[in-house]
């Protein structure tokens, strides 16, 4: 628990204040409240972070949005986690940096203004490029970032004057000095491989970028070379066989000993290609024979190398076939049919499959399907860096969260290729290489002039948008200027990003890095969050129709009410399903707390002054407070271990079951009473209700704003102190208030079996003498609604419950005929059921048989069986005879 320091205390025998609900409405409507507070947030510079602080930094940074995004449902996941974390260290009183922006989204932007342009009937090279790259910054500032402003209504507490853009003038000096080093250490080179080609963007893309799916193909199986010496291979690509520079087996297979080292002619082409032993393929797999393209797929274009096998390209960069012959100038689809029947009539093929469903890749940004080429590319030689990236994990510099998904980081970092940075855009950091008339190549630094004279011209490519996003732990802080930001705020303290993008961004900024901060990590934690999925489970798309836009829950239930729900749901590394009903079931929770905390205004709830000591509170008082510190001390375990279900759950129980149901419940006779102990209580009270909503407030920023500064008058929960844990526990009080919800439960669920109305009041005599219930007799018959025994009393129920009895009259309440008549019935059925469980579970046969799930499920519902019969039994017991 947190002293408030901003609170006089009471003069001594004054009432507490309870004027506070008055400016409190009687119903929380989050559409009224939470532009208003998040703008004076803003304007009251919270959320900034001062690198001349003393305090101990907190850094995060965003996962940069592309500029051309909206907010989603997995951006509002993500939001809500790293604005919880910093929230909270801002409340524990770091000095905290959200670092926010925007990345420049190489192919989503320029698509985006390309579609524009065509709209008016002009392509980017109608305009050139100088022109088109001014089309894109006007449409950026005119129509991008979008995104900010739906931040604004989550809530997300950004640093928004440090707000950066991946082309922004200090990031594109940072591209250019990291480029400028890698390639005088030699790690950044250019040459040939095999990339993912777009032939509707026109340039190289990578792998994420790349979306798989199952399709319909065709699997042509196509005889190469005559008699004993032909070899069969299969291909849904049948058009690449024009670029086929050998047929490749596995040097074991004796199926084709007599052949490696021969050639075969390669069938339309009048080709021979050799036959080459390669520990690729695989002999199991369909003929065990495989044709080699090398340059159109990258398994063939490493064969190639290994055999130094020439690479014959036989299409152009719009997948247009360009090898000589019939097939020249065919789209590759339509190639793919014309060489199939060319075959076909040659009888070159032995067998057809068709439909024949084979994964796909696809571009994520207009979904053509991609094409292996053939390319000169600039690439980063990753072997070091990446060493780097994963000793720092291995040495426990870095920690990745869950713990489980080190394996996976492992798989990247230790099996990368290298990575093709190059990509045929106009959008971009442009790469900062000049060609010379005599073929030179020179690598111009931010302070360098580039070279003069005829014949010189810069490298037309761009970099890939990867390249840039992963400086962006210090180049957002001025590297590679040694800034106070960088000083202060480097390294990062966490990154909290998605499980998919470990390997296509973390684990870039990771190499990045280590590499220009002198082997320092950019951040000491990484915490791996899943995907965001609807409530069945399944992944979110569009095509099923699925999608939920959070902006239109946020308008229906208030952004507090989706953050909760996400946050609920957010195990470490799981995938977190959501559905509109959840939703509505946080928003009912936000409202259960206003609602609460209102009443409990109207009843005196304060913070002035001190709490009272100990022995001058009640047993309610010492139990709830002791709880409290219970909680507080768990909350701060789970957020240091980034388990935010487990800590949103904990507080949703705590504040509904507790503190609402139970304790405000169990204090209003003692308000009711007045006097000293209804003051001791309301303090109480107050305590609870200002920890309570501070710790609830990381996750729901805008309902506890309100009802905190109402209840405690101070300036802004955002920069209150974060509660702690004082240390007080009281187990004979816990255990008191365990006995007294024993004992209120039991005869609820008595009450409510007999059928009696939850308002019905009912005569009941109650024996509490020497237990320690005597003291909670008038909350008790409150709570149960049981009025006191007169003169006429006739016990006709006795409930013994934790040492005390409770005796009821409930003659004209119910039919007691019909009761037995009713409870007998369902006595009978548990009976069946005891007897049927046991049965099975008797039988060895089924035993040996039965898988465990199944026994165990048996077992269970004996017990249940078993608890049924007691419990009716006592039921019955109970009723009177007549």
């Amino acid at each position: 628990m947190t002293e408030n320091t901003q609170q006089s205390p009471t003069p001594a025998g004054a009432e507490p204040s309870n004027s506070a609900h008055a400016d409190l409405p009687t119903q929380y409507v989050p559409a009224e409240v939470e532009g208003k507070l998040y703008e004076r947030w803003v304007e009251r510079g919270y959320f900034e972070a001062d690198a001349k602080s003393d305090k101990p930094p907190y850094t995060i940074v965003i996962p940069p949005p592309n500029v051309t995004g909206s907010l989603h449902l997995g951006h509002a996941f993500e939001h809500t986690l790293i604005d919880a974390l910093t929230r909270r260290k801002r409340m524990q009183g770091h000095e905290t940096l959200w670092q926010p922006g925007m990345d420049h989204a190489g192919i989503a932007t320029q698509n985006v203004v390309e579609r524009e342009l065509a709209k008016e009937g002009k392509s980017r090279h109608d305009l050139g490029r100088e022109a088109f790259v001014e089309r894109v910054w006007q449409w950026k500032s005119e129509s991008g970032g979008q995104i900010s402003g739906q931040m604004r209504r989550l809530g997300d507490g950004v640093a928004w004057s440090r707000e950066r853009f991946t082309m922004d003038e200090g990031l594109s000096r940072a591209v250019q000095t990291i480029f400028k080093r890698l390639y005088d250490d030699e790690l950044i080179y250019r040459a040939e491989r095999i990339i993912n080609w777009c032939p509707r963007c026109l340039t190289a893309i990578s792998d994420i970028e790349v979306e798989y799916a199952d399709q319909d193909g065709e699997l042509v199986s196509i005889r190469y070379g005559e008699g004993e010496n032909s070899i069969v291979v299969a291909t849904t690509r049948a058009e690449t066989m024009l670029g086929d520079t050998a047929v490749a087996v596995h040097p074991d297979d004796e199926r084709y000993a007599h052949l490696v080292g021969t050639e075969i002619e390669l069938p339309l082409t009048g080709r021979r290609i050799p036959v080459v032993a390669d520990e690729h393929v695989d002999p199991e797999f369909g003929t065990g024979a495989v044709k080699v393209t090398p340059a159109h797929d990258p398994n063939d274009f490493e064969i190639g190398r290994r055999h130094d096998l020439p690479s014959i390209t036989v299409m152009d960069e719009h997948a247009i076939i360009t090898a000589h012959g019939p097939f020249q100038g065919l789209d590759r689809l339509e190639a793919r049919s014309a060489v199939v029947g060319a075959l076909r009539a040659e009888g070159r093929i032995v067998a057809e499959k068709r439909p024949y469903v084979h994964s796909v890749g696809h571009c994520s940004r207009c979904k053509t399907t991609i094409e292996p080429r053939l390319s000169m590319q600039w690439w980063v030689k990753v072997g070091p860096l990446a060493k780097a990236a994963g000793d720092a994990v291995r040495d426990g510099r870095v920690t990745i969260h869950p713990k489980e998904m080190e394996s996976r980081y492992f798989g990247w970092v230790d099996n990368l290729h290298d990575w093709c940075i190059s990509r045929q855009l106009w959008w971009g950091h442009r790469i900062p290489i000049w060609y010379g008339p005599n073929g030179e190549t020179v690598c111009v630094g931010p302070d360098e002039e580039p070279p003069a004279g005829e014949g010189w011209h810069q490298e037309t490519d761009v970099l890939d948008t990867w390249f840039s996003s992963g400086l962006w732990p210090f180049s957002t802080l001025g590297w590679p200027e040694r800034t106070e930001s960088l000083e202060k705020f480097y390294p990062n303290s966490a990154l909290v990003t998605g499980y998919d993008i470990l390997f296509f961004w973390v684990a870039r900024m990771m190499m990045f890095g280590l590499y220009a901060m002198d082997g320092t990590p950019p951040f000491s934690e990484i915490v791996l969050h899943g995907m965001v999925r609807d409530e069945h489970g399944k992944k979110m798309s569009k095509a099923f129709g699925n999608v939920v836009n959070p902006l239109d829950w946020m308008d229906k239930y208030g952004s507090d009410a989706v953050r909760f729900t996400l946050a609920r749901g957010a195990n470490p590394g799981v995938d977190v399903p959501i559905g509109e009903d959840w939703v509505q079931a946080s928003r009912n929770f936000a409202n259960k707390v206003w609602n609460a905390t209102r009443f409990a205004l109207m009843n005196g709830a304060t913070v002035e002054g001190g709490l009272p000591a100990p022995e001058e509170l009640s047993a309610t008082d010492r139990w709830i407070l002791s709880r409290l510190n219970t909680v507080v001390a768990e909350v701060d375990a789970y957020y240091d271990d980034y388990q935010f279900a487990k800590l949103s759950d904990l507080l949703y129980h705590f504040a509904w079951d507790e503190v609402f149901d139970w304790y405000v419940e169990l204090s209003k006779t003692t308000f009711a009473a007045g006097g000293d102990a209804a003051r001791a209580s309301a303090r109480v009270l107050g305590e609870v209700l200002d920890t309570t909503l501070r710790l609830l407030h990381p996750v729901m920023p805008f309902v506890t704003e309100t009802l905190w500064t109402t209840l405690t008058g101070g300036e802004s929960v955002v920069i209150a102190d974060w509660p702690s844990d004082s240390g007080f526990r009281d187990t004979a009080a816990e255990q008191e208030i365990a006995t007294l919800q024993q004992v209120i439960t039991e005869v609820r669920r008595f009450r409510a079996d007999q059928g009696l109305q939850p308002g019905q009041r009912v005569p009941a005599r109650l024996t509490l003498e020497g237990t320690e219930l005597a003291a909670h007799e008038a909350a008790i018959r409150s709570l149960l609604r049981l009025q006191p025994a007169g003169e006429d009393f006739r016990a006709t129920a006795s409930l013994p419950v934790a040492g005390a009895k409770v005796e009821l009259d409930l003659s004209g309440a119910i039919d007691f005929a019909a009761e037995r008549k009713r409870l007998a019935k369902d006595l009978a059925a548990a009976e069946k059921e005891l007897a049927q469980t046991t049965a099975k579970l008797g039988n060895e046969g089924f035993l040996a048989k039965a898988p465990d799930h199944v026994v165990a499920k048996i077992r269970t519902r004996r017990e249940q069986a078993e608890a049924d019969i007691a419990r009716i039994s006592a039921q019955l017991e109970a009723l009177p005879q007549a």
